[in-house]
C-alpha cells in the first residue's frame, strides 16, 4: 500500500531532502513551504513533488493545508514537522516579539500539523509522526533561548503523543540533527566552518541532509513499528544525549 506522506518546510534544505527520499522509497509526497515561491516552483518542477503554501504557525491554515493535500492524494499517513525559524538573540536583548515567532512556528507548529492528522491515524489505526527537533534543544546554545526551548518542547511532545498513540498504531518519534550542510550552514564563512565548528564535531565534518533523510523513512517505515517516543541523535558525536 502506498503511503501519503506531508513534509512541512519540504521544499528547501533539510526538507526538501527528506521529501525526495520519502518519494524515493515509494511514498506520494506533499511538501509544504511558507513563503519562498521561486524555490519551491523550482523544487517541485525538478522533483515532480506538488508543493503547498501556508504558515504551520496558523492553526485554521494548516486545517486547510491539511484538507487540500488529502484532496489532492488520500489520508496522510506520514508526518514530519520540519518547519522552523531562528531568531537569535541573547536572552537580555531578546523581544517577545522574537520569542513567540519561533515558539509559534518550532513548538505550535508541530501542534498545530499533528492535531488535525491525530483524528484519522486513530481511526485508521496507523500514523507515522517524525518531528526534525535539534542537538540545541538537547544541549541547549546561547544566543538561541527561544529556539532551544521550542525544540526542547517537540521532544516532550514527542514522548507524550507516543504514549497516546502506541495503541492506536501511530509511532511518534524525533530526529535531532546537528550541524547539517545547508545552504544556509555553507553561507556561513569557511573558516568560521573549519575552525569552529567542524572542531567540535568528531567525525570531523558536517552532516549532509540526506543523511538525516535516511533516518526519516526509517521511522517511517512500516518496520520501525516497534520504535516510538525515540529521539535519533544525528550529528557527528558532537553530543551524546
Amino acid at each position: 500500500m502506498t503511503r501519503v506522506a506531508l513534509v512541512t518546510g519540504g521544499t528547501r534544505g533539510i526538507g526538501a531532502a527528506i521529501s525526495v527520499a520519502l518519494k524515493a522509497a515509494g511514498c506520494k509526497v506533499a511538501a509544504n513551504y511558507a513563503g519562498n515561491d521561486e524555490a519551491a516552483q523550482k523544487f517541485n518542477a525538478e522533483t515532480g513533488i506538488p508543493a503547498y503554501k501556508w504558515s504551520v504557525a496558523d492553526y485554521d491554515a494548516c486545517v486547510a493545508g491539511i484538507r487540500e493535500v488529502e484532496a489532492d492524494l488520500g489520508p496522510i499517513d506520514i508526518l514530519v514537522n520540519n518547519a522552523g525559524i531562528t531568531r537569535d538573540a541573547m536572552f537580555h536583548k531578546m523581544t517577545l516579539q522574537q520569542w513567540r515567532e519561533v515558539i509559534d512556528t518550532n513548538l505550535s507548529g508541530a501542534f498545530n500539523m499533528t492535531h488535525p492528522l491525530w483524528g484519522g491515524m486513530r481511526d485508521r489505526k496507523f500514523g507515522r509522526i517524525i518531528t526534525i527537533s535539534s542537538i540545541n534543544g538537547q544541549k541547549g546554545q546561547a544566543g538561541q533561548a527561544n529556539y532551544s526551548a521550542s525544540k526542547a518542547g517537540e521532544v516532550g511532545l514527542t514522548k507524550a503523543l507516543a504514549l497516546e498513540g502506541a495503541r492506536a498504531g501511530i509511532t511518534v518519534n524525533n530526529v535531532c540533527p546537528g550541524y547539517i550542510g545547508t545552504e544556509m550552514v555553507r553561507a556561513v564563512d569557511e573558516k568560521v566552518i573549519n575552525e569552529r565548528i567542524i572542531p567540535q564535531i568528531p567525525v570531523g565534518r558536517l552532516g549532509e541532509p540526506e543523511e538525516i533523510a535516511r533516518c526519516v523513512v526509517f521511522l517511517a517505515s512500516d518496520e520501525a513499528g516497534f520504535i516510538t517516543g525515540s529521539t535519533i541523535s544525528a550529528n557527528g558525536g558532537q553530543y551524546m544525549a
